[in-house]
C-alpha cells in the first residue's frame, strides 16, 4: 500500500483491474471517503459535497460503476509517470481513487492524471454508484506576483512577456489565482520611497491573458500610492475580468470574498494583511482587511482575527470550497514563526480548506492540517528580487478537487531568469528548491 492512504474502502489487486477503451465504457465514480485525519481539527458543519468524479448524469439504481485504481508515491521523490503496462505489472500495489488524498502523490499513466481525469484514466476498479457526481476541478495557486520596477524596465513595455513561460500551464487550471503585490494606479504619492510598487493598468490585461481569474489584494504594497490608487486598482483589475478579494473602497467592500464557480463547485476566497503598511480598510476608508500579527505588527489582534474567522464561517456555509490567502511572517525565511501555524489551525477550524500564504518572498513549510491544505509560503511567482537565490525561485501549487474534497496537490518548482520570467524546472533541480523547507513541512512534503 502506498503512502497515505484511507485503509477502509474497495480492496484493490489485479483481479480488480479494468482496461478502459471508451469512456463512455468506464464511468468513474468512487464511494465518498473519510477525510483524513494526520492532524484533527474540528470543521464547521456545511452541507455535504459529493467526493465522487465526474458523470454527465448519475448512474441509475443498482449499475455497478468504475473508478481509477492508482498507485501512490511519497511527493519526495518526484514525478511519478508510467506506462500501462507499467501500471498493470504493479497492480499489487494499486488502490481505489477514492481512498487516496493530496498526502500522496499518484502516477500519471499514459499521460492522463486520475484525480483530474478520472474518466479516461486507463485503470479501474469497480465500485457503488453514486447519487450524483461532480466534475474534478485544477484549482493553481501562485505567490507573490509584482509587474513594477524592474519586472517593468525588463519586459520592455510588454507585461506579458515575464508571464509567458508559465502562461500555459496555467490557462490549463479551471481556476487560477495569486497575491497582486502592487497597484495599478500611480495616482497619489509613493507611501514607501523606492519600495512602492505601482504597475501599469495593462498588468491587469496581462494577469487575464496569462490565465488568472482571481487575485487577492490583502498585501503590505496595496496602498503604495494612496487610497485613490488602491481603489483605481481594484476597478481596473475587475474591468480586465479578474475577480478580487482583501482590499475595497471601504471596510464592507474589503471583506467581500470572491465566489467563483467551476464543474458545479462553488470556491470561495478571501485574505487579510499582517504586515501593516496598507492602511487598515474601516467604514468609509478605503484599504485592506488587516489582522495584527508578529512579527510586524504587534502580538496576535486576537478580536481582528475573531473577526475574520466569523467572515471565514458565513463563507463556509455560502461556499463548498473556502480558499484563504493570508498575508503574514518574517521575510527571507524558510521558517513559518509559530503564530502562523495557530491562525492556520484556527482558519481550518473556522472552515478553511485551502491556506496559502504571501510575503516571506521564499518557500516556507507544507502541511496537512486534518482535511486541509496549509502553505505557509509559495515564495515570490514574478519579482525583482535578484539579490539572492531563494527570492528568484519559487512553487505553484496544482490542486485537484472533487466537488468540495482535496484529492490532490503538487507543488511545481521554477526559478526566473535574468529578466524576471519564472521558468519550470525538471527534478531534481525542482527538488533542491523545496528541500529548505522540509523541516519545517509535514510528513507528506518532506523534499
Amino acid at each position: 500500500m502506498g503512502p497515505f492512504v484511507r485503509s477502509a474502502g474497495v480492496r484493490a489487486g489485479a483481479a480488480g483491474l479494468v482496461a478502459c477503451t471508451a469512456l463512455t465504457a468506464c464511468t468513474s465514480a468512487p464511494t465518498a471517503p473519510t477525510a483524513p485525519t494526520s492532524d484533527p481539527a474540528p470543521r464547521p458543519a456545511r452541507a455535504p459535497a459529493s467526493s465522487e468524479p465526474p458523470s454527465a448524469t448519475a448512474a441509475p439504481p443498482g449499475r455497478t460503476c468504475t473508478e481509477p485504481l492508482v498507485l501512490t508515491r511519497p511527493h519526495a521523490r518526484g514525478p511519478f509517470r508510467l506506462t500501462a503496462r507499467q501500471a498493470r505489472a504493479r497492480a499489487s500495489e494499486a488502490v481505489p481513487a477514492s481512498r487516496v488524498d493530496a498526502r500522496a502523490r499518484v502516477a500519471v499513466v499514459e499521460g492522463m492524471h486520475p484525480m483530474r481525469r478520472p474518466h479516461a484514466y486507463p485503470l479501474r476498479t469497480d465500485t457503488p454508484c453514486p447519487e450524483e457526481s461532480v466534475r474534478p476541478v485544477t484549482l493553481t495557486v501562485v505567490g507573490d506576483v509584482m509587474l513594477a520596477r524592474g519586472v517593468a524596465t525588463a519586459s520592455g513595455g510588454d507585461l506579458s512577456r515575464p508571464l509567458a513561460a508559465t502562461a500555459p500551464r496555467l490557462r490549463r487550471a479551471d481556476l487560477a489565482v495569486g497575491n497582486l503585490e502592487s497597484t495599478l494606479s500611480r495616482a497619489g504619492a509613493p507611501t514607501q520611497g523606492g519600495d512602492s510598487f505601482g504597475a501599469d493598468p495593462s498588468a491587469a490585461d496581462a494577469l487575464v491573458d496569462a490565465g488568472f481569474d482571481v487575485v487577492g489584494l490583502a498585501n503590505n504594497h496595496t496602498g503604495d500610492f494612496g487610497p485613490a490608487a488602491l481603489v483605481r486598482t481594484v476597478a481596473r483589475a475587475r474591468a480586465a475580468g479578474l475577480r478580487t478579494f482583501g482590499a475595497g473602497r471601504d471596510l464592507a467592500a474589503a471583506r467581500r470574498p470572491a465566489v467563483v464557480e467551476a464543474g458545479g463547485t462553488t470556491y470561495g476566497f478571501v485574505g487579510f494583511n499582517a504586515i501593516g503598511e496598507t492602511p487598515a480598510a474601516a467604514p468609509g476608508r478605503p484599504g485592506a482587511v488587516q489582522v495584527g500579527m508578529p512579527p510586524r505588527t504587534g502580538p496576535l489582534d486576537r478580536a481582528g482575527l475573531d473577526r475574520f474567522l466569523r467572515d471565514v464561517r458565513r463563507l463556509a456555509r455560502r461556499v463548498d470550497v473556502v480558499v484563504v490567502l493570508p498575508h503574514w511572517g518574517e521575510q527571507y525565511v524558510h521558517r513559518p514563526w509559530p503564530v502562523q501555524r495557530q491562525v492556520a489551525r484556527d482558519l481550518v477550524a473556522a472552515g478553511a480548506d485551502l491556506v496559502v500564504g504571501g510575503h516571506p518572498h521564499q518557500v516556507q513549510g507544507t502541511s496537512t492540517v486534518g482535511g486541509a491544505l496549509v502553505v505557509h509560503s509559495l515564495g515570490n511567482f514574478v519579482f525583482d528580487m535578484d539579490f539572492a537565490g531563494p527570492t528568484m525561485e519559487g512553487a505553484v501549487l496544482e490542486t485537484t478537487w472533487w466537488g468540495g474534497e482535496l484529492k490532490a496537490a503538487e507543488l511545481v518548482p521554477y526559478r526566473m531568469d535574468a529578466s524576471f520570467t519564472p521558468r519550470w524546472l525538471r527534478w531534481p533541480e525542482a527538488r533542491r528548491v523545496l528541500a529548505p523547507a522540509a523541516p519545517f513541512s509535514g510528513p507528506a512534503f518532506r523534499f
